[in-house]
């Protein structure tokens, strides 16, 4: 009686042992696999090919179509149920930040967002941030919350990221100026120096002169 139970008692830790060794392997190929999709980022070209970069692969060197263009308007709801244009903020330089909560890269930048957010609020500085997956309002703003950003959090309504281009890869930020004009485009993950580097130029950049400064009055024209 008691070899049985012996029998039994050793097979009983035996199982377990196999089945935490199981849980541990599949918990560290979890860890590995979100640790590589943080710092690894798959940008889409125009033509349709894939190109693997590392995080903080800069994007000089890509297609900007949008770039020198007014920014295609918008009006999406945030997470309070109210509608949020892009022209709300006219004359004020915004970013309109594409991101989902699937996204790896787009949680790790979210939070330098907020940082900047903070550091550059006196110049008027802004970002949208347009969720752009299919995740129920409440996961948004969980995510939201746990990455600590508090900028808008505005819902996809499917027709603005075609309106930009089309966003193929996430994350995806254009960066507008006070006028209002797309000055340059981020795909993908960029380092946090060029991501303030492009803030710090959108922000000290003035305002373009009214359409009628300059003009020559006609001869006799009061002031």
């Amino acid at each position: 009686m008691k070899r049985t139970a012996a029998v039994v008692f050793v097979m009983v830790v035996g199982v377990s042992l196999m089945l935490w060794a199981g849980w541990h392997n599949l918990r560290e190929r979890r860890l590995a696999l979100q640790k590589a999709q943080e710092n690894h980022v798959t940008l889409t070209r125009d033509d349709g090919a894939k190109s693997d970069a590392p995080a903080g692969t800069s994007t000089e060197a890509m297609d900007e179509p949008l770039k020198g263009k007014p920014a295609p308007a918008f009006t999406l709801v945030n997470l309070e149920g109210k509608k949020v244009s892009l022209s709300d903020y006219k004359g004020r330089p915004v970013i309109v930040n594409f991101w989902a909560t699937w996204c790896a890269p787009c949680k790790l930048e979210m939070p330098w967002f907020q940082e900047f957010r903070s550091k550059y609020s006196g110049q008027g500085f802004e970002i949208l941030g347009i969720a752009e997956d299919e995740a129920p309002k409440d996961e948004i703003e969980k995510t939201a919350k746990k990455v600590n950003v508090t900028y808008p959090i505005l819902l996809t309504d499917g027709k603005v990221a075609p309106a930009y281009g089309g966003v193929d890869s996430l994350p995806e930020s254009f960066y507008i100026d006070r006028n209002g004009v797309v000055v340059s485009e981020t795909v993908g993950l960029a380092s946090k120096d060029e991501v303030e580097a492009k803030i710090k130029e959108l922000v000290e950049a003035k305002s373009a002169a009214p359409a009628t400064a300059g003009v020559a009055l006609p001869a006799g024209s009061g002031r």
